[in-house]
């Protein structure tokens, strides 16, 4: 995977990225959903298993859901449509329901500033110019 930009809200998360390689016959999403709900559920059991007991469910298919069902891929196929969407995502921290910060920059948990001021904090990023 290539990642290009990211924010993560207090209850849901936006990714762009790029898949380089096939893993398997699985989508990247659904890949990326089934091994970080493995992780989350093994942290918090050795963790904090009152949260984890927020996240259990009745289904035949698994006893805790970290994910909703339907994560919404988009293909970006154009750079004017990725760029409309990182620019969404950058600034949905500021959003009035959230209201988290007043300049995007300021929200750690994006790739806002990797953009705007060269923040090398997340050096697993790649600039989405660099892959165009």
């Amino acid at each position: 995977m290539r990642v290009y930009g990211f924010v993560i809200m207090p209850n849901h998360i936006h990714l762009i990225w790029e898949n380089i390689s096939a893993n398997g016959k699985e989508m990247p999403h659904a890949s990326f959903m089934k091994f970080t709900g493995h992780e989350f559920l093994q942290e918090l059991r050795k963790t904090n298993e009152a949260l984890l007991s927020q996240f259990k469910v009745e289904s035949d298919s698994r006893n805790y859901q970290f994910w909703q069902r339907n994560s919404l891929p988009i293909l970006l196929y154009n750079r004017k449509i990725l760029e409309q969407k990182l620019n969404y995502i950058h600034l949905n921290p500021l959003q009035a329901h959230w209201n988290l910060v007043t300049d995007p920059n300021d929200y750690l948990y994006s790739s806002c500033s990797f953009y705007e001021r060269g923040d090398d904090r997340f050096n697993w990023l790649t600039h989405y110019m660099d892959a165009i």
